[in-house]
């Protein structure tokens, strides 16, 4: 039975409708964030990078990212309005969250190992958030996210 191996919720601020978790080392990535972002596809690999695509254009998501030593049990129920599992390599080990005119931020995600890895994002509150977009108040917290980084077999 798999492990939780760390637990970490981040306030990840969102703009124009994007986040990432890039490759901390990324001076050979052949694209860089947010470069080919496409905002039809709610997760979306490429080589050294994940792309989650969010039901806002601007507002800061509550994100809980997980490390598993194997595969997470699944998250069972109607809790989740969308679910996208897609596989990441990491050179480094490290994985750091980006965003559109932010760049890299200080939020880094420790992967404990280099190597093939899989990526189960969930995301929740995406027609809550999109009834706000004319809203003219901060939007913080309303989507929210469950990242789980676990081996690849």
């Amino acid at each position: 039975m798999a492990e939780l191996v760390q637990e970490r919720r981040l306030d990840v601020f969102v703009d124009s409708f994007a986040f990432s978790f890039q490759e901390s080392w990324d001076a050979d990535l052949p694209v860089e964030f947010p470069d080919a972002f496409d905002a039809e596809v709610f997760v979306n690999a490429f080589p050294g990078r994940v792309d989650v695509c969010s039901a806002g254009h601007t507002h800061t998501a509550a994100v809980t990212v997980q490390v598993w030593d194997g595969d997470p049990p699944a998250e069972e129920g109607a809790a989740w309005d969308v679910r996208g599992e897609v596989g990441f390599e990491s050179v480094s080990g490290d994985v750091a969250v980006w965003t559109p005119s932010l760049g890299r931020t200080d939020d880094l995600v420790e992967l404990g190992r280099k190597g093939p890895w899989r990526v189960r994002v969930h995301c929740t509150g995406r027609s809550e958030l999109a009834a706000l977009r004319e809203s003219q108040e901060p939007v913080v917290g309303i989507e929210r996210y469950l990242v789980q980084f676990f081996p690849a077999r």
